[in-house]
């Protein structure tokens, strides 16, 4: 599957990769093609590291979430030694993506992290079997994407208004 395919067919889109990699023009095109964008990066959930993100898959529409459980099987054993997200966690994250019509985006490219690369690599692997996985080099990020037409947009009514208070 490819990007424009993920935007034609796709309620959900993931956007993962290594830190740094710059995933920002990637978000900021999808809000663009009508996905509300939330942010899932702060500490996860210390008895449930899943709970945020089956909160955000709930809500309705067309969603973009920048980050996932899969940063934490990344970093956690490169950083602490262990993951605080087990296996079963992230393959239930993946089906649940997969139920609600989505993808995960690997956002690839220039990286001195050598060790995250194949990391990532390895878990989106595992995690394709239950989700499809586009992956997508960060410097292809500075052209539009050619998705469907967007049918509204994450500011509504207010996007051309500007209002300057003192």
């Amino acid at each position: 599957m490819i990007l424009g395919q993920a935007l034609a067919q796709c309620r959900t889109l993931v956007v993962d990769g290594p830190d740094g990699i710059g995933r920002g023009a990637l978000i900021a095109e999808l809000a663009r093609n009508g996905f509300l964008v939330r942010l899932c990066r702060g500490p996860l959930h210390h008895v449930d590291p899943t709970q945020p993100y089956r909160e955000l898959l709930a809500a309705s529409g067309r969603l973009a979430v920048d980050g996932s459980l899969v940063h934490e099987l990344v970093y956690g054993p490169l950083r602490r030694g262990r993951s605080r997200v087990t296996w079963i966690q992230a393959l239930d994250f993946a089906e649940a993506v997969a139920e609600r019509d989505g993808a995960l985006v690997h956002v690839t490219g220039e990286t001195d992290d050598t060790e995250a690369v194949d990391a990532y690599e390895r878990a989106l692997h595992t995690l394709a079997q239950h989700v499809p996985v586009v992956t997508l080099d960060a410097k292809d990020l500075g052209h539009p994407i050619r998705g469907p037409a967007c049918t509204h947009h994450q500011l509504g009514p207010c996007e051309r208004q500007l209002t300057i208070g003192y």
